[in-house]
């Protein structure tokens, strides 16, 4: 429901964000106009050798242009046709303007930007994420890394952490390695438990059926791998229920074990 609101709020007000000038590519589609001389107001592709035809001067290179840029570049060109040409380029059809999205996170495959798209609203469009190691996530461009760890923005709705993804961006997804908590012991129904963000001790306890009779509350342990070591954290569930101590309702991390030691008193 969070979500739904902020990618709402970001349709109606865009993020204050803008990326460069469009650039031209194979396949694009463009209306060329000369003002006043209608023989030379054309629509036409580009080519894969990244070229377009233009009446009266042959094969122009288009690719690789913003539209500006190839205005001032026709307007040069037609000087020797047209007196003062006045020169415009729009962009009809958009083709070349692709992201990739790879990884074992998610689905790989190219999404087209037909407009103005942020890595949030990509996010959002792309579909199921949960499988995904959002922290380890990156965006490439130009074969350099601009943004790492999607995790504040998608889950946290941090949109600060927002960017306007540009065209030929790769986006990888790492596959989330464990995201499932283990709940052991003295718990009514031991079971494993897809891992949910802010999910607590208490929540998988619960999910597991709750404490049996002969659990030691006071004597509940989280096991956990960071950095390649095992650490362990003691949680006095017992003092939660009774005193409402909520430091012993720690949150969980994928691939926690939560181990609830049985006791005959």
């Amino acid at each position: 429901m969070r979500l739904a609101a902020m990618l709402f709020f970001l349709m109606l007000f865009p993020l204050p964000v803008f990326a460069g000038d469009y650039v031209i590519g194979d396949g694009d589609v463009l209306d060329v106009a000369v003002w006043g001389v209608k023989e030379l107001n054309v629509t036409v592709r580009v080519r894969p050798d990244g070229k377009i035809t233009i009446p009266g001067l042959g094969d122009v290179t288009a690719n690789g242009f913003t539209p500006q840029e190839l205005q001032k570049s026709l307007s040069e060109k037609l000087k020797q046709l047209v007196k003062t040409p006045i020169v415009t380029v729009s962009v009809k059809e958009i083709t070349n303007s692709r992201v990739y999205i790879f990884g074992a996170g998610v689905k790989s495959g190219v999404f087209d930007l037909s407009r103005r798209t942020t890595l949030l609203q990509l996010l959002c469009t792309i579909g199921d994420v949960k499988g995904a190691d959002l922290k380890r996530s990156y965006v490439q461009r130009n074969g350099k890394t601009i943004k790492t760890d999607f995790e504040k923005l998608f889950i946290g709705g941090d949109t600060k952490e927002d960017i306007v993804i540009e065209s030929n961006d790769a986006i990888y997804f790492p596959v989330l390695a464990d995201k499932n908590i283990y709940v052991l012991g003295a718990v009514n129904t031991p079971r494993l438990i897809e891992y949910r963000e802010g999910m607590t001790v208490m929540d998988a306890v619960l999910e597991a059926g709750g404490f049996s009779k002969f659990a030691k509350q006071n004597d509940t342990t989280i096991l956990r791998r960071e950095g390649g070591k095992e650490v362990t954290i003691p949680v006095k569930a017992k003092d939660l229920w009774n005193e409402r101590d909520l430091s012993q309702n720690p949150r969980l991390k994928p691939s926690d074990y939560i181990i609830v030691k049985e006791g005959m008193f």
